[in-house]
């Protein structure tokens, strides 16, 4: 038996009215309709699952098929639905993950985090451990710390360059 439109409407018709053999024929040939179009939009561990939501989605909806209007764009919006419903999902799932592995810091370790990142600054010439400050903890352009610090841009960029590298050999002494 093929897929068409004629076929998959006829089918529905009849289940509609209680045939249960054209029932199970039309979800026989909806399945394959449906991992093929699946199987471009997700990953191929997703792919059963997401027919099967779909199929259970036409189960429940069967009774919303106009039988004037035609079978596969109606199939379609179904699968389409669940397919957004499946990435929304996953998104969330995802979205969730990512803050899984970001501890939350109390308030005495950031501070204690501060204070060490001061007492390591200190050891810094003046210069450095200011544009240090300004540029990699406050956030401030090139052109910001050289304003705020009275320093030329590129003054600004060697005090970085230098202290962060100061830094990274003390930190390697330690170690």
């Amino acid at each position: 038996m093929t897929s068409d439109e004629a076929t998959l409407a006829r089918l529905m018709r009849e289940s509609q009215g209680g045939n249960a053999q054209a029932y199970r024929q039309l979800l026989g040939l909806a399945a394959p309709l449906l991992q093929r179009w699946f199987r471009r939009k997700v990953a191929p561990h997703e792919l059963d699952d997401l027919v099967q939501d779909t199929l259970l989605a036409v189960h429940q909806r069967r009774a919303s098929w106009d039988p004037a209007r035609p079978f596969l764009p109606w199939l379609a919006a179904i699968a389409r639905y669940r397919w957004v419903d499946r990435l929304r999902r996953s998104a969330l799932r995802n979205h969730d993950a990512l803050f899984d592995d970001i501890s939350v810091e109390s308030g005495e370790s950031a501070l204690i985090g501060r204070l060490g990142c001061d007492r390591l600054l200190a050891l810094l010439p003046a210069g450095q451990a200011a544009a240090i400050r300004a540029m990699k903890i406050d956030g401030l352009s090139v052109t910001e710390a050289a304003a705020q610090l009275g320093q030329s841009e590129s003054m600004v960029k060697v005090n970085v360059h230098r202290g962060l590298k100061k830094l990274a050999a003390m930190v390697d002494e330690d170690a």
